[in-house]
């Protein structure tokens, strides 16, 4: 028996222009975008379809964009029932939006509280991320702790060969 998934992309995803020819070429994405305008209470529309790739890196930005990007996107096949749902991390709310377990209004709202949360922790303690491949977790951990000066530890453990780290910009 054939099942369909569908699977939604974490932060991590975003680019220059995400959402633009959506916004360019369906009404109803349109539509769903200026409602996002609205509820968030900036146009986070001019900065996903004109802003620089820094100004997408901001988590306040960052994630409310993956989110829009992947929900309109999605609902652009009004006929597409998916078997199940699944997303990584941020991906998780696309995927209970999908999944009709939330409103497109109450996830975008869960989203920019979370985002929201988590740019204030950035501000208050600045720090940096990112992904080692192709390296045992055991491996990444033991020169994680051979750090001494600032902090690095092992934040997410996505699967087997990717481990992302995070700590001080030091």
């Amino acid at each position: 028996m054939k099942q369909t998934a569908c699977l939604f992309p974490g932060q991590g995803s975003q680019f220059p222009g995400i959402g633009k020819e959506l916004y360019e070429t369906s009404s109803h994405a349109k539509e769903l975008f200026e409602q996002a305008n609205e509820i968030l209470g900036f146009r986070i529309s001019d900065t996903m379809f004109n802003g620089k790739a820094e100004d997408l890196k901001q988590t306040n930005v960052t994630q409310p964009a993956v989110f829009l990007h992947s929900v309109i996107l999605f609902q652009m096949f009004p006929n597409l029932k998916p078997d199940m749902v699944a997303g990584h991390s941020l991906g998780e709310f696309s995927a209970l939006v999908a999944a009709g377990a939330l409103s497109f209004e109450d996830g975008l709202l869960l989203v920019s509280k979370r985002a929201m949360a988590m740019q204030k922790a950035c501000e208050k303690q600045p720090s940096t991320m990112a992904a080692v491949l192709a390296l045992e977790d055991s491996k990444v951990e033991e020169i994680c702790a051979s750090i001494k000066d600032g902090v690095v530890v092992a934040a997410n453990y996505n699967c087997p060969g990717q481990l992302v780290i995070s700590g001080s910009i030091e």
